[in-house]
C-alpha cells in the first residue's frame, strides 16, 4: 500500500506539527488465532488548526474519535493512514480496530508450538510495525509514555517493557495485566510478548543502588536447553562493564531476556524486554563461534539501552549510529569484561569481512546513508550499517584515544537522555574531549562509500635492513576519497621454533595517497610486514611480495590470532578481487585451516573455501575442485581432536561439500553409525545436516527426510525438514518448493527461509537453470504482495547465485534495465544479486591463467 512506505519529508512534515505525550493502547488476546482488538487513546499537542495523519495497518477499524467528534473510518482510513484534520492545541485521539497476527515475524506474531499446541506470541516492531499492532505516529523522533493493558489467557505470561504488574482476573481463565507507563521512548522499542512461557528470575544492584529485576524467558519445550544462569552471568558482566564505562546508570526498571520463536533477526533491542532469536537456545552441540556470537549479540542489545534506546537518532539516516555503536561496544565489552578475550579477531573474521564486501557492492554507501523513506532503511540494515560502522568507531576510538572516547559518550548520554539526536550530536562531545577537530575525518569517513586498500612500498638494503618504508593508499574510481587512517604496523620473524612472531611494532597515522615512515629505516626486514596490525583501521591490506610467501608458507605458525586473521582476510580479499587464484586460496586454505584456533575464523573461512570452489574457480576445473574440497574436508575431520570445535565444524563443511557418490556413502555411513569418528556425537541437528547433505545428492529420498520429522516433531525439525526438502535434486521437487514459496503466502518466516536455503543448494546446481525465468517472472509480484521481510528471503533466497554463469549475468541486466521504474529498494536487492555474479565470472577468468 502506498501509505505504508512513509518519506523523511512526510515524518520531517509531521514532526513540526505534532508533539506526541502518552499513548494508552488496550489490547485483547483473546478473540481467536486471526486477529485480536487494539484500542488506543493518543494524546498530543499539535499546531492549532493544522491536519496530519496517523499509522495504522488493520483488518478492521471499528471507530474513530478525534477530541470527543466522531469520524467516518470509511472517510478517514486508507493506506494504512487514518487522516487528522482540525486538530487543536492539545488533542485526544481514540481508535478501536481489529488488527491481524503476522507469521512473517513482524508485528505481532503468532506460534503454534508443533510439540505441544501451545501458543506464543511477540512483537518486533522496527521499523516501522509497531503500527501493525496500535495505531501510532511511526517515526523515532516523536516519543512518548505508553501504557499498556493487555487481555489474554489467564495462564499466560505477559511480558512488555515496564515492570509486569499482577494479573486482574476478567473470568475464570482470562486476565488482564494493566502496565505502568514507560519513560519517554519511540514506538519500534515497545513490546510485547505473550504465551505460556516458562521463566526464571535474578536482580542486580545499579551503579545508582536501584535494584534491577532480572528475567529469562523461553517456550516450554525448549527450556531444558536453555543455560539461563551463564545468561544472566553475561549480562551481569556487561551492566558493570557499560555502567562504568558510559558513566550513567542502566535507565530502565527491569530487563528481561526473551528468547522467542521464528525470530528474523539475532535479537531486538526492546527497551527492558529484549527478544532472541532461538538459535542461541542450544539443544545440540554448537561450534565456540555460535557461543562467542550469543554473549556478543546478548552485550549488543544490552548497549542499545543506552544507545537507541536511551538516546535515539531524529530519522533513520543515523540507523548507523545505533547499531555501529552495539556493534562495536559489545566486542569491546566481550573482549575485556567476558572469557571471550579473543573478541576483537572474531570481529576481523566476520564483521569486517561482511563489512569489506558490502562496501563494495554497487549499492555500497555513506555510513551516514541518504534514507529517503521507509523501503530505503529496510534494506540498509546491512554491512555497512553494522559492520563498517563499527569499524569505523573503533578507528575513531584509536583516532580520539578510547579514554577521550568513553568520556565523550558518557557526555553524550548526560546531555540527551530520553531525547533525539544526530552524528553531529556525539561528534560534538568527542572534539570537547579529545581536542580534535573531527570535521575533515567525518566528511571523509562518514559521508563517502568506499574502502581503502594500503600496500607497503619497502627498499632494502645490501646489509638486510630497510631503506625506505611507505604506505601506498589507493582507492576504488567510484569512490576515490582518501581517508586518514590511524594504524599499526607489525614485523614478524620466524624465530627458532618455527613460530612467526611479532618482533616490532609502531603505531602511527597515515593520510594521503603515500605516507613515509622515516622511523623504520635501519630496521632488519623481518620475514613478514602486517599493514594495520592490530586491525585499528577499516582499510583492506596488501602484502609485499616477500611477505606473502612467508603468510603462504607459514600462516599456520603466526603465533597471535588476530595477525593469523588479518592475513586470511588479505588473502581472501586478493581472491575475491582477481589478483590472486581461487585454486591458490583452496590450496591455502586446506592446507593452513587445521592448524586454526580461532572458532569464528574457522567458520569464515570454510564458508569462503566453499563459495570459492562453488563460484570462483574456472568452470574447466569446476568438479575437480569441488571434489577435491570435500575430501580435504574430511580428512581434516578425521585428523581433528576428538570431540573438538574443529572436528564439528569440518564434519558439516564436509557433509556440505559433498559432491560425488563417495562422499555421500561416507556422509551416510557417518549418519548411520557405521563410521565413528572419536569424539564426535552425531545429536539431532547434525543428523539433519547430514540428512540434507544426503538429499542434496539425489540418496536420501521425501520419505526419509518425513520420517525424520516426525522423529524430531519441533519448530526446528520443521525447518531442517523444509531445507531437506528442497534440496532434493530432482525437477519434480525444486518445482514443488517454488510453488510452496511462491504459490502460497501461507508458510511462516523461518520456513520461508529454510526452503530457500535447500533450493539453492550447491550441490543441486544443474537443476536451477530452469528456474531463471521464473525468478524474474516473479519478482514485482512477490514485491507488491508481500510483506518486505518476506519478499527479501524470496528475492535474495531463490536467486540462482550457484550458477554463476554469463547467462544469469545478462538476464539480471536484462530485468534491471526493462525495469527501471521498480522500487529503489527492490532494484538494490537485484542488483546486489548481479554483483555477486560479476565478481565470480572475474575471479574465475583470474583463476583461468
Amino acid at each position: 500500500m502506498p501509505g505504508e512506505n512513509l518519506t523523511r519529508i512526510e515524518a520531517q512534515e509531521r514532526r513540526a506539527i505534532v508533539d506526541t505525550r502518552e499513548y494508552r493502547v488496550e489490547l485483547d488476546l483473546t478473540r481467536g488465532d486471526e486477529v485480536f482488538s487494539s484500542r488506543t487513546v493518543v494524546t498530543f499537542a499539535a499546531t492549532e488548526g493544522s491536519s496530519t495523519f496517523i499509522d495504522l495497518i488493520a483488518r478492521t477499524v471499528h471507530a474513530v474519535t478525534l477530541n470527543g467528534r466522531p469520524l467516518d473510518p470509511a472517510e478517514v482510513f486508507a493506506d494504512s493512514r487514518i487522516a487528522l484534520e482540525g486538530l487543536g492545541s492539545e488533542n485526544e485521539l481514540v481508535v478501536e480496530a481489529d488488527c491481524e497476527y503476522t507469521n512473517t515475524g513482524e508485528g505481532l506474531h503468532r506460534f503454534v508450538d508443533p510439540v505441544d499446541g501451545e501458543v506464543y506470541l511477540y512483537s518486533q516492531f522496527e521499523v516501522p510495525d509497531s503500527r501493525r499492532v496500535y495505531t501510532v505516529f511511526e517515526q523515532p523522533d516523536l516519543k512518548a509514555a505508553f501504557t499498556f493493558s493487555v487481555t489474554a489467557p489467564a495462564a499466560w505470561k505477559v511480558v512488555s517493557n515496564s515492570p509486569t504488574p499482577d494479573p486482574v482476573a476478567v473470568s475464570d481463565d482470562v486476565a488482564r495485566w494493566d502496565f505502568p507507563p514507560t519513560p519517554r521512548i519511540s514506538s519500534y522499542i515497545t513490546a510485547l510478548v505473550a504465551g505460556p512461557y516458562e521463566s526464571t528470575f535474578s536482580e542486580l544492584t545499579s551503579a545508582d543502588g536501584r535494584v534491577i529485576p532480572l528475567g529469562v524467558f523461553a517456550r516450554k519445550s525448549l527450556w531444558k536447553h536453555l543455560d539461563a544462569d551463564y545468561v544472566f552471568e553475561k549480562t551481569r558482566q556487561g551492566f558493570a562493564y557499560f555502567e562504568e564505562k558510559f558513566g550513567f546508570p542502566y535507565p530502565f526498571a527491569k530487563y528481561d531476556q526473551l528468547f522467542v520463536p521464528e525470530f528474523n533477526a539475532g535479537a531486538m533491542e526492546n527497551a527492558g524486554a529484549v527478544t532472541f532469536t532461538e538459535t542461541y537456545v542450544f539443544r545440540s552441540k554448537v561450534t565456540d563461534a555460535v557461543k562467542e556470537r550469543r554473549v556478543v549479540t546478548i552485550l549488543h542489545e544490552l548497549a542499545h539501552m543506552w544507545f537507541g534506546d536511551l538516546v535515539t537518532m531524529k530519522w533513520w539516516n543515523d540507523l548507523w549510529l545505533n547499531e555501529s555503536f552495539a556493534e562495536w561496544a559489545s566486542t569491546i565489552a566481550t573482549a575485556e569484561a567476558t572469557e571471550w578475550e579473543a573478541a576483537w579477531t572474531t570481529f576481523n573474521a566476520m564483521e569486517k569481512t561482511w563489512a569489506y564486501r558490502q562496501d563494495q557492492l554497487p549499492s555500497t554507501h555513506p555510513v551516514v546513508a541518504e534514507i529517503n523513506d521507509l523501503e530505503d532503511v529496510q534494506v540498509n540494515f546491512d554491512g555497512i550499517t553494522y559492520a563498517k560502522g563499527g569499524s569505523v568507531l573503533k578507528q575513531l576510538a584509536a583516532w580520539v584515544g578510547i579514554e577521550q572516547f568513553f568520556a565523550g559518550v558518557a557526555a553524550y548520554f548526560q546531555k540527551h537522555q530520553w531525547s533525539n539526536t544526530e552524528v553531529g550530536d556525539l561528534l560534538t562531545e568527542l572534539e570537547t574531549t579529545s581536542g580534535r577537530d573531527l570535521g575533515d575525518w567525518a566528511k571523509k569517513w562518514l559521508e563517502t562509500a568506499g574502502v581503502n586498500t594500503l600496500t607497503p612500498l619497502i627498499e632494502e638494503g645490501a646489509d638486510g635492513t630497510i631503506s625506505r618504508f611507505a604506505i601506498v593508499q589507493t582507492a576504488p574510481s567510484d569512490y576515490p576519497t582518501i581517508r586518514p587512517h590511524r594504524l599499526g604496523i607489525g614485523f614478524y620473524s620466524l624465530n627458532d621454533a618455527g613460530a612467526l612472531e611479532r618482533v616490532h611494532r609502531i603505531e602511527l597515522d597515515v593520510d594521503g595517497d603515500r605516507t613515509e615512515v622515516a622511523e623504520l629505516r635501519g630496521i632488519r626486514r623481518p620475514d613478514l610486514v602486517l599493514l594495520n596490525d592490530d586491525d585499528l583501521a577499516y582499510a583492506k591490506i596488501r602484502l609485499d611480495e616477500r611477505s606473502l610467501a612467508t603468510a603462504i608458507a607459514h600462516l599456520k605458525d603466526i603465533s597471535d590470532p588476530l595477525a593469523r586473521s588479518l592475513v586470511w582476510g588479505a588473502a581472501w580479499d586478493q581472491t575475491r578481487d582477481a589478483e590472486a587464484s581461487a585454486t591458490d586460496y583452496l590450496d591455502l586454505v586446506l592446507r593452513n585451516i587445521g592448524s586454526e584456533t580461532e572458532s569464528t575464523t574457522v567458520r569464515t573461512t570454510l564458508a569462503q573455501l566453499q563459495l570459492a570452489a562453488n563460484a570462483y574457480v574456472t568452470p574447466a576445473t569446476r568438479d575437480e575442485a569441488r571434489q577435491r574440497v570435500a575430501d580435504g574436508l574430511w580428512e581434516l575431520a578425521q585428523s581433528a581432536e576428538a570431540g573438538s570445535d574443529s572436528q564439528l565444524q569440518f564434519v558439516t563443511a564436509f557433509a556440505s561439500a559433498a559432491s560425488t557418490p563417495a562422499h555421500a556413502e561416507t556422509v551416510r555411513s557417518l549418519r548411520d553409525g557405521d563410521t565413528v569418528l572419536e569424539g564426535l556425537e552425531v545429536d539431532t541437528d547434525l543428523s539433519w545436516q547430514l540428512l540434507i547433505s544426503l538429499a542434496a545428492a539425489g540418496v536420501a529420498t521425501a520419505a526419509d527426510i518425513e520420517a525424520a520429522r516426525a522423529a524430531d516433531n519441533t519448530a526446528k525439525g520443521g525447518e531442517f525438514a523444509a531445507t531437506a526438502l528442497a534440496s532434493l535434486p530432482s525437477r519434480e521437487a525444486k518445482q514443488k518448493a517454488w510453488d510452496s514459496l511462491i504459490d502460497s503466502a501461507d508458510a511462516p518466516n523461518t520456513i520461508v527461509r529454510a526452503t530457500a536455503a535447500g533450493f539453492t543448494h550447491p550441490a543441486t546446481v544443474d537443476a536451477l537453470a530452469d528456474f531463471v525465468e521464473p525468478y524474474f517472472a516473479m519478482l514485482l509480484p512477490i514485491w507488491e504482495s508481500r510483506s518486505y521481510q518476506i519478499a527479501q528471503y524470496l528475492i535474495v533466497g531463490l536467486y540462482p547465485a550457484a550458477l554463476a554463469n554469463k547467462a544469469l549475468r545478462d538476464a539480471t541486466r536484462q530485468w534491471l534495465t526493462q525495469n527501471a521504474d521498480a522500487a529503489p529498494a527492490l532494484r538494490r536487492l537485484v542488483g546486489e544479486n548481479l554483483a555477486g555474479v560479476e565478481r565470480a565470472l572475474s575471479v574465475q577468468e583470474r583463476d583461468a591463467q
